[in-house]
């Protein structure tokens, strides 16, 4: 379980190397939930608990992009009744954001093809980004109906249709992701040591952290919150020149 660090090595995560873009893997809510007893999908809504506290803790000690793997492509083959409850929670929680963009100056991102969605969901997530595109605070992103493989696929067809040859920072203009700062560091809960097709193309270089926590657990702890600032200090990142830097990504 969770290891409590020295008040020392704290303070230093607040101080010194703080990642730029934190991505979590959010693993656990029905094992949460079956482990106390509860129906699987009360698991879900303990995962979005506390969420305006996490996202403001990590803003507020210098993070400025915080993405949330909240339902892949692949999540469609689950039961229509766990799903159909987690496209009427996400709409709420949208909703929720529409006035935490104004409130706090947040800017959110939803990336992820929307085709699939319920057309109410994919209008209020339209309506949040275009409400939030110049708002400074800090970004948070939301990967609904995402996967890893399938956005580069779609931005190959783009690129292709563009009709031009493209390079690396051209093809990323395509692709949903391409204004986002590359990833630091992915935290994945519930003990799953997998990227499952998550953001690719922005973890390149990213420093992995699997806890054993589910991620209702993680979602609710200030504890775990400055236990992943803790571990992110005592890596050293190479990026493959063999020399240490300390990268903060190419703002856009």
């Amino acid at each position: 379980m969770f290891h409590i660090f020295k008040k020392k090595q704290s303070e230093q995560a607040t101080t010194t190397k703080i990642p730029q873009h934190i991505a979590f893997i959010c693993d656990g809510n029905r094992r949460w939930a079956e482990q106390r007893g509860l129906p699987p999908l009360m698991g879900h809504k303990a995962g979005v608990s506390n969420f305006e506290d996490l996202v403001d803790w990590f803003i507020k000690r210098g993070v400025s992009t915080i993405s949330f793997f909240v339902f892949s492509t692949e999540n469609w083959s689950r039961t229509k009744e766990e799903v159909d409850f987690l496209m009427d929670l996400f709409y709420s929680e949208m909703k929720k954001n529409m006035e935490n963009a104004i409130k706090k100056n947040l800017r959110y991102r939803i990336v992820g093809s929307r085709k699939e969605l319920p057309k109410k969901l994919a209008d209020i997530c339209d309506k949040l980004e275009e409400a939030s595109a110049e708002n400074t605070g800090g970004t948070v992103v939301f990967a609904l109906n995402y996967g890893g493989q399938d956005e580069i696929v779609r931005a190959v067809n783009a690129a292709i249709e563009n009709g031009q040859q493209i390079d690396k920072e051209t093809f990323e203009t395509f692709m949903d992701t391409g204004d986002l700062l590359p990833i630091d560091l992915v935290v994945r809960t519930s003990n799953e040591h997998r990227i499952s097709n998550f953001l690719l193309w922005k973890l390149a270089y990213a420093e992995l952290l699997f806890i054993p926590e589910h991620w209702p657990e993680l979602v609710k702890s200030e504890k775990l919150w400055q236990h992943v600032l803790d571990e992110y200090t005592k890596r050293d990142r190479r990026f493959g020149g063999g020399k240490k830097k300390n990268y903060l990504g190419d703002k856009k």
